[in-house]
């Protein structure tokens, strides 16, 4: 039965002990194995540990998950040739509870953002090569898309990644046509400003990317070249800062990034490498913007794809999809660099979500 395929090996460490204060701990997961869909587990800010695992939703192939701003509601890509986006409520219980699906208007979507008003999202069809707009309603379902913005060519085959909504700007890291599109929002609909906000090298790959708090500074994760490139916004674009990689210098065999996240003061950078399989760590300089390495630590497991943060800033979880693994790490307060703890059995794990 698939709910015997999730073994505990946490190294020692014992159950979360209800007496520790516990988050839960979304996981998006690929569901053509012993997945069914999206799971959570109570995860010790203390400790570390995770715990109390259930299957949270069945739905087929929710590989990224969101919140809305107030985390009422969580949606999630079902990444199918056919592609659609499905909406849940959150219940007192940590279960999800189904409200609807909508077609997603192009195959295999692979991310999904929500603006800070928590009234759009934005899905990216990595097959279909567009981005789909959707707007939310107040009881938290979806509308069918309100525009679907196509980037591909008759010379160029499109790969949208990922979308991020920054104020009333939508960006879109497109790994087919190897830039970063800039939108900006006119009459309810979202104008093309710029189809490439920072020059890349070619065959780049622009994954996913990050932005300062204050939107000054992003930083895209380049999935084919594993390489970060830094720009800083400025009155009349984007300036390009530096193009540096995410593997240890002795390290040269094939491998792709994939995911980013910037530290809560913003002075580390943490990306993870699919071949490599290791999590990056770079210290920046908070007024500059630039980068310096400072490790390369394996994940213990292989294909690292999503990771994240714990709200603490204390942990850095890391979903191995092939491996069938999620890593904690503690991080260093002071340094940022990364310890490895213990880790988890779960199918399929590719999405985490606190």
């Amino acid at each position: 039965m698939k709910h015997k395929i999730f073994l505990l090996a946490l190294s020692g460490l014992s159950f979360v002990c209800c007496s520790n204060p516990t988050i839960p701990l979304y996981v998006g997961t690929y569901t053509s194995g012993d997945s069914e869909g999206i799971y959570q587990f109570q995860f010790n800010t203390e400790t570390g540990a995770l715990g109390a695992l259930q299957l949270a939703a069945k739905t087929t192939d929710p590989s990224y998950l969101c919140y809305s701003p107030d985390r009422h509601y969580l949606y999630a890509v079902n990444e199918t040739k056919k592609g659609s986006v499905s909406a849940f409520k959150v219940d007192s219980n940590g279960l999800l509870s189904h409200l609807n699906t909508v077609e997603s208007h192009g195959a295999h979507p692979c991310h999904i953002a929500i603006n800070d008003a928590g009234n759009k999202t934005a899905v990216s069809n990595y097959s279909g090569g567009n981005v789909s707009l959707f707007t939310i309603n107040d009881n938290g379902t979806l509308n069918p898309a309100f525009q679907v913005i196509n980037h591909n060519t008759d010379s160029i085959v499109s790969h949208a990644h990922s979308a991020a909504f920054l104020r009333s700007y939508l960006y879109v890291a497109d790994l087919g046509k190897n830039a970063v599109y800039e939108y900006t929002l006119e009459n309810h609909n979202f104008k093309l400003l710029d189809s490439n906000i920072v020059p890349l090298p070619s065959k780049s790959g622009p994954r996913h990317f990050t932005f300062t708090a204050d939107g000054k500074f992003i930083y895209i994760i380049n999935e084919l070249s594993s390489t970060i490139t830094s720009a800083q916004k400025t009155n009349d674009g984007f300036e390009w800062i530096e193009t540096i990689s995410t593997l240890a210098d002795d390290y040269n065999i094939e491998s792709y990034c994939a995911d980013i996240h910037l530290s809560e003061d913003e002075r580390f950078l943490y990306g993870s490498n699919r071949g490599e399989n290791s999590i990056v760590v770079f210290k920046r300089n908070i007024e500059k913007g630039t980068l310096e390495k400072i490790q390369n630590i394996g994940v213990r497991g292989d294909w690292p794809r999503n990771f994240t943060l714990d709200p603490t800033g204390k942990f850095l979880l890391v979903a191995n999809q092939r491996s069938e693994n999620i890593s904690v790490f503690k991080i260093d307060n002071n340094t940022g660099t990364l310890s490895f703890m213990h880790e988890i059995k779960i199918a399929s794990p590719v999405c985490l979500l606190f």
